[in-house]
């Protein structure tokens, strides 16, 4: 029996966006991926990348489109208000608001906002994600997403409790390449690697230290130009203070008893982040960021009543 394409899944980012053809099972048919982010977006138009996405994808005419990320921004193609938490998931995916005028059926999920005064924190994306992790639907669960902006939420009972962000990408690449670090780091490309000693044992200092990085950084400079800390090196000793110190400071917060948690990443981030995890000694669950946006945008796409009439 031949697929029949059912609904476009696209995560917009920033400065990517990853697009998949999906059938009434959820299967993936076709797959498109490019640099066409909410920062291109802005000045092309939404739409007309959209069309081009859908060309490249052979999508046929008139089938909806699911969007998360940043194309429901302030900023973006229409805002998609935020959901404040605590919410189940299923009521944040039922959220998805229909792009006016289009020609075509195409709805954004919304993020999620913890309106705390002292500490407000918003999700955008990543909610999406957190819906296509596989948690059981009964129990307390933490869950890790890292990236730019690393987001650890936990969720109970199907329903998301709170979450913090930790700006772990963001301020690697700042520090390797705005600050004196640079002079260590140099131009060292290429990721670190989880079986560098030296991340292992930059992860297990700054889990000692509680998450107490920042007395740490000047040492990798110092330890250039005394001991022949090599750029390699450098690069896994910033990598490894900074990674241990976010897992550090959340397993403060969040992980109690049960001391374990889901990890939702891709490629060398995800190695990286499962590696500091079991320094910590924390069980860890993994799934693949992409399978997980996937899963989630089609669980919304369901939420919304987007599939009626097609055959599964």
């Amino acid at each position: 029996m031949i697929p029949v394409p059912a609904i476009v899944a696209i995560d917009w980012g920033t400065t990517r966006m990853r697009a998949w053809l999906l059938d009434a099972e959820g299967a993936a048919l076709a797959e498109h991926r490019s640099d066409d982010g909410l920062t291109t977006a802005q000045k092309t138009g939404f739409e007309p990348i959209l069309e081009r996405c859908l060309a490249t994808l052979r999508a046929p005419n008139g089938v909806p489109v699911i969007i998360c990320g940043m194309a429901g921004a302030r900023q973006g193609w229409i805002e998609a208000p935020y959901v404040d938490v605590p919410s189940s998931i299923a009521a944040i995916l039922r959220g998805a608001v229909r792009v006016p005028n289009a020609g075509r059926d195409i709805r954004i999920v919304p993020g999620l906002a913890r309106r705390s005064v002292e500490t407000p924190d918003v999700i955008r994306g990543e909610e999406t994600q957190l819906a296509g992790s596989g948690l059981r639907e009964t129990g307390r669960h933490i869950v890790c997403m890292p990236g730019t902006h690393s987001k650890w939420v936990v969720v109970d009972s199907g329903a998301v409790e709170t979450f913090r962000t930790w700006p772990t990408g963001e301020l690697f690449a700042l520090l390797s390449t705005h600050s004196i670090l640079r002079h260590s780091i140099g131009e060292q490309q290429g990721a670190v690697s989880a079986e560098n000693p030296v991340f292992a044992r930059s992860c297990e200092i700054a889990l000692a230290e509680g998450g107490d990085f920042a007395s740490r950084l000047f040492s990798i400079r110092a330890g250039s130009l005394l001991n022949g800390l090599t750029s390699v090196d450098a690069m896994a000793t910033l990598s490894g203070l900074m990674i241990g110190s976010e897992v550090a400071s959340a397993r403060r917060q969040f992980i109690h008893a049960d001391r374990s948690a889901t990890l939702v990443a891709s490629g060398a981030l995800a190695t990286l982040y499962r590696r500091a995890f079991e320094i910590a000694g924390l069980e860890v669950r993994d799934i693949d960021a992409d399978t997980a946006v996937r899963i989630g945008l089609f669980k919304a796409a369901r939420q919304n009543e987007m599939l009626d009439g097609v055959p599964a």
